[in-house]
């Protein structure tokens, strides 16, 4: 199917140096798309998302709250601002920079149109975690994760199927002592992943992890209302920007 487009794409250009009328006009939307794609990224924060939230919140979730001090990752250390009564404290001015950066790069996945998947293994946020993706029109996995969903996608589905681009752990434990295998399972792929990370978690794998509680009912609401948030306002730039694309070039047409 695409040789043809492809064939009748160039054929214009076969024996004149000067694009014709018909490539000229295919040239056009192609620059238009590409400024459409490339516009987002001349922008620090061009979705705002620093707006969606703010230290207080993390706060109140609850988000400070890590394990036990002899649960400890060592990788962990960096984001630990102390230990109080044997349980740390995780550094709240470091967990807004990460998350700041990991809702701001799943705003341009969600602005280009990529898939983005859910992932929890916690049993008592798998309605969470499900309606969020739901929401945001976006996937989920609560279940169990087979080995080799990703690594072996083209045998297990048959050549073709298209990768998630993102993956969002909201929990990166299977259980306590277990990572979660789809960040391996990514790492291999190279598909960038967004995590959130307790004080017991492994962070090296990730490509955006979020210092922060991850068993708090209230900080699993924030962080599920944030990605919700984070992804709509992203589509609906997007959607807005076609049809201002579109007017505009309705307009010089005529």
């Amino acid at each position: 199917m695409a040789v043809p487009r492809l064939l009748r794409a160039a054929a214009p250009r076969l024996y004149s140096s000067v694009p014709a009328p018909a490539a000229a006009a295919a040239a056009r939307p192609r620059a238009v798309d590409d400024k459409l794609l490339s516009e987002p990224l001349s922008h620090p924060d061009f979705f705002n998302v620093k707006e969606l939230f703010s230290l207080k919140d993390l706060f109140d979730a609850r988000v400070h709250l890590g394990h036990k001090k002899g649960c400890r990752h060592r990788f962990m250390e960096p984001y630990i601002f102390g230990c109080r009564l044997d349980q740390d404290i995780i550094d709240l001015d470091q967990t807004m920079q990460h998350l700041q950066l990991a809702l701001n790069f799943t705003a341009h996945i969600a602005y280009r149109k990529g898939i983005i998947l859910f992932i929890s293994r916690k049993r008592q946020f798998c309605h969470l975690v499900e309606s969020t993706a739901r929401e945001c029109g976006e996937y989920a996995h609560t279940r169990y994760w087979q080995g080799g969903l990703l690594t072996n996608a083209h045998i297990q589905f048959g050549p073709g199927i298209r990768l998630p681009d993102l993956l969002i752990f909201l929990s990166s434990l299977n259980n306590v002592f277990e990572p979660h295998v789809a960040i391996r399972d990514a790492a291999k792929m190279n598909i960038p992943t967004v995590g959130v990370v307790d004080t017991n978690c492994n962070p090296c794998l990730i490509t955006y992890p979020i210092p922060g509680n991850d068993d708090s009912p209230t900080a699993m609401e924030l962080y599920c209302k944030l990605f919700r948030m984070t992804i709509i306002r992203a589509k609906d730039k997007r959607r807005q920007s076609e049809v201002f694309n579109e007017l505009r070039s309705k307009a010089e047409g005529n």
